[in-house]
C-alpha cells in the first residue's frame, strides 16, 4: 500500500487505524443517536448510506487528537524534527533543564 502525502490523505489512515467496531445506517443513527454518543466515547462509529461509509461519529476528545496531529504534520518543521528523532538525530536535554534560570 502506497503510503499517503497529502493532510486528507494522513487524516484517512489515521481514521482507517482507529478500528472502526460499528457501522449504522443513517436511520439507525437517527433513531439512536443519545446512545450513539455516549458510546462514541470509546468507539469510532461509522455511518453508512447504501452500504457505502458517509459519516465518521467521533468523540470531542479524539477529534481535537486528531486536528493536533493535522497541525503538528502541517508544519514543516515539527516534521523535521520528528524525522530527525525518529533517525535518533534528535536533541535530548535533561529534564533539569527546567529548573535552571531563564529557562522559561
Amino acid at each position: 500500500m502506497a503510503r499517503p502525502t497529502g493532510g486528507l490523505e494522513k487524516l484517512a489512515l489515521i481514521l482507517y487505524s482507529l478500528n472502526v467496531r460499528s457501522t449504522y445506517s443513517v436511520s439507525e443513527a437517527q433513531a439512536q443517536l443519545p446512545a450513539l454518543l455516549k458510546k462514541a466515547q470509546s468507539d469510532l462509529i461509522a455511518i453508512a448510506k447504501r452500504d457505502k461509509t458517509v459519516a465518521y461519529l467521533v468523540s470531542a476528545e479524539r477529534m481535537e487528537a486528531i486536528a493536533e496531529t493535522l497541525e503538528i504534520m502541517a508544519d514543516p518543521k515539527a516534521m523535521r524534527a520528528i524525522g530527525r528523532a525518529r533517525r535518533g538525530h534528535g536533541k535530548y536535554y535533561p529534564i533539569t533543564i527546567l529548573d535552571e534560570p531563564g529557562s522559561r
